[in-house]
């Protein structure tokens, strides 16, 4: 596809309400252009700075970016480190024009495993950010869905035996409430850069009946014209969350 698709060219009435990406390729494209890889994620920062302006123009109330995974943290010390200090001067350079946009931020993760001074340029952000009202941006870092699964499994194990809730009224409605992203809809688009089919540890909970969309384009390269051509691509998908064709027709 072309990936000339505009904003203006998409249905209104068909926008998804919450998109994920799974920011892959900023490696790859270091080493494609001689460079370390560090250079690889300077390079996204412009990507998500393109991609969230792109969504705030579509109309998508929110905007879900897996920026740190715990499996990360496996990486050479002086990659993550080198990580860290770029979410610190991406935080710090992009407050401002967050707030501007009438953006607001959040995170989902193990946010208290983050260095400190990561863990205070957040919180400056999403306490400077918190009272915009368009376009929900929600940081993922150190996450993921095991991670999140086995912590919700363990406040409801000590709930359960300080009797704050009783057995019998577990369902998948009292489960999402322990996850991180209670009160986020799930996403209804899943888009991963890079070339990779898998979801890498990614809101697999939430993403039961998500599409997915991927895309050969590695994220330093990614911006918002293949934003709207994924969503497009999303417009003319079909979705029957387990009916029939003839079902969701009438």
């Amino acid at each position: 596809m072309s990936g000339k698709v505009h904003s203006k060219e998409l249905k209104s009435d068909k926008i998804p309400k919450h998109v994920a990406i799974i920011m892959d390729g900023n490696g790859r494209w270091a080493e494609q252009h001689g460079l370390d890889r560090i250079f690889g994620h300077r390079e996204g920062v412009e990507a998500v700075r393109s991609v969230v302006e792109g969504a705030g123009e579509m109309g998508i109330q929110y905007l879900t970016l897996y920026a740190f995974s715990t499996e990360n943290w496996n990486r050479p010390r002086e990659e993550v480190d080198a990580l860290m200090g770029l979410l610190v001067h991406a935080i710090v350079a992009e407050t401002e024009n967050l707030h501007k946009n009438n953006v607001s931020l959040r995170t989902i993760g193990d946010i208290a495993s983050l260095p400190e001074q990561v863990q205070q340029k957040l919180a400056g952000a999403i306490a400077k950010t918190a009272e915009n009202s368009g376009l929900r941006l929600v940081l993922a870092l150190s996450y993921s869905g095991r991670w999140e699964m086995v912590e919700a499994a363990k406040r409801m194990a000590d709930e359960l035996k300080n009797d704050k809730i009783d057995k019998s009224s577990i369902n998948e409605e009292l489960i999402g409430k322990y996850l991180p992203t209670f009160g986020l809809p799930d996403p209804e688009l899943l888009i991963r850069t890079g070339g990779e089919f898998r979801v890498s540890n990614f809101l697999l909970w939430q993403i039961a009946y998500t599409e997915l969309y991927f895309t050969q384009k590695l994220w330093p390269d990614y911006r918002k014209d293949d934003l709207f051509e994924a969503v497009n691509d999303f417009q003319k998908r079909e979705r029957r969350f387990g009916k029939t064709s003839e079902q969701i027709r009438i």
